[in-house]
């Protein structure tokens, strides 16, 4: 039976049950994605043993040299069936630990540090010996399920290990990130991005802020094969990890995801300048107070020498400006950011009067609220384009075109497509979209709030006040020839 992406949904899930009640999602996640991780290779170096078994009749020499060649290596202690046999030890949490450690050492290219931040012998997380053995020995119990075959010849599809790896980050999503202004892009949003900014075979893809990858991911599946490469950052080091088994994961096995902070110290450079992207995504955080601006002045890349700085307690237009200064001379960037980048003034308000005039900024995109995780805050998208064949700016007002479900709402690939449509064929919609003329931004003193340019406005239907004192007189003769039948039935009950 082919392993479908409910099944690896449904066991994966029920394994959180292992950790419910001691500590919140945003904790366990690491060590619950860590296991999918190990159970992931551990089924994919079995089938890959067997087939090569098969294919040299034995010969260990020959099967040694030709796994050596193939894209993981397991030694027998790293193996998740290693470690279920384990599963009674008194030391299990250690065990786990030298065999995540001696899989990184095998791997080293490819797998170093990948499980630097996960410790599965914590006393501070999962207890002392007796409970942290019990928790671990019930995790592993639960990824032994039968059903949770994960050898690429059982699976329905090449995505869905990929895929239940985003089901699971999306589900942990409300309890984390929420410090900071850090949101989970839910997948429709990263969807849509990566459909707007449309990367090419082979472009370079990157995204500066790149969380567990959703967006890099999906800006690479729109390319339609594997002749792309992919590049991100990410400042938080878990998270980081996480972004990296992800890509293994959705079989993107040559990503560069650098581990730093993006506007303190970029880490993909070329002769000691910024590299530059055909496509950049990103959904950085919301307004990132403390963001750096005391060091902008002196930024060896001068990503700010052409640029106001923007300010100190509000980091959108930092990340803006470093994306910018990132694109190639035709590259294209895809942005989520709140609504104030659109209005606010001072030293933002000069920053987007420069993107504009240079021509830089293609189209703004109003999202309903309530889409991210951890907060209710409507956001837009901005789409950037250096060496823009057009000169006016498309304004979409999307925030009202959604499906509402109980704790967030959604965009249906109907919401999508219109979107899409919209944008492609830079047209008017009546109270949806309108293109704009620099002339009248600038009528606007640069201020791009989105209902200074789609008027969304209802007009009140007219009430004709006599045909209602006509309506309210019938309904009072009405019921006052009721009174009389009720008087009527009361008197012959004799009440």
């Amino acid at each position: 039976m082919k392993t479908t992406q409910d099944i690896i949904n449904n066991v994966v899930w029920k394994a959180c049950d292992t950790f419910r009640g001691t500590m919140d999602s945003s904790q366990y996640k690491d060590y619950v994605l860590s296991m999918l991780f190990v159970k992931y290779l551990s089924d994919f170096y079995k089938e890959k043993l067997e087939q090569i078994s098969t294919k040299y009749e034995g010969d260990k020499e020959r099967i040694k040299r030709a796994l050596e060649r193939e894209k993981f290596i397991l030694d027998d202690t790293c193996t998740f069936e290693y470690l279920l046999r384990n599963k009674e030890a008194n030391n299990l949490g250690e065990i786990i630990n030298k065999a995540l450690a001696r899989i990184e050492e095998d791997n080293i290219e490819k797998l170093e540090g990948i499980f630097r931040n996960v410790d599965f012998n914590s006393r501070q997380m999962l207890g002392d010996t007796k409970e942290r053995n019990m928790v671990l020995k019930n995790l592993l119990e639960d990824f032994s399920n039968i059903r949770l075959d994960l050898r690429p010849s059982h699976l329905d599809s090449v995505d869905i290990i990929g895929n239940s790896y985003e089901y699971l980050i999306a589900h942990f999503a409300s309890d984390a990130g929420k410090k900071g202004g850090e949101f989970f892009t839910p997948s429709e949003v990263s969807t849509l991005l990566a459909k707007l900014v449309a990367a090419k075979e082979g472009d370079r893809i990157y995204d500066p802020t790149c969380g567990s990858g959703s967006l890099l991911i999906k800006a690479a599946k729109e390319v339609g094969n594997s002749n792309f490469a992919i590049y991100g950052q990410e400042k938080n080091g878990q998270t980081h990890s996480l972004c990296r088994m992800n890509m293994y994961l959705h079989e993107i096995n040559d990503a560069k995801i650098a581990w730093g902070d993006t506007i303190g110290n970029p880490l993909h450079l070329e002769e000691n300048h910024l590299m530059k992207f055909d496509v950049i995504v990103a959904n950085p955080p919301f307004s990132l107070d403390k963001w750096g601006a005391e060091n902008a002045p002196d930024d060896v890349f001068k990503r700010f020498s052409n640029f106001t700085i923007p300010p100190k307690s509000k980091g959108d237009y930092a990340f803006v400006i470093h994306m910018i200064q990132s694109l190639n001379e035709n590259g294209r960037m895809g942005v989520v950011l709140p609504h104030g980048v659109l209005f606010r003034g001072s030293s933002e308000g000069k920053i987007r009067q420069k993107l504009i005039d240079e021509n830089l900024l293609d189209a703004i995109i109003g999202l309903p609220s309530n889409l991210f995780f951890g907060t209710g805050i409507p956001a837009c998208i901005l789409i950037f384009k250096k060496n823009r064949q057009h000169k006016d700016i498309v304004f979409i007002d999307a925030s009202r075109e959604f499906d509402k479900n109980k704790n967030q709402n959604n965009l249906t690939d109907a919401h999508l497509n219109k979107i899409l449509d919209t944008y492609h064929n830079r047209q008017e919609v009546e109270k949806y979209a309108h293109v704009s003329t620099l002339e009248e931004i600038q009528e606007n003193e640069y201020n791009l709030n989105i209902p200074r340019y789609v008027d969304t406005f209802e007009e009140e239907t007219q009430i004709d006040l006599e045909a209602t004192k006509t309506n309210i007189a019938r309904l009072e003769t009405e019921l006052s020839e009721i009174k009389v039948k009720m008087n009527g039935y009361l008197k012959e009950l004799g009440l």
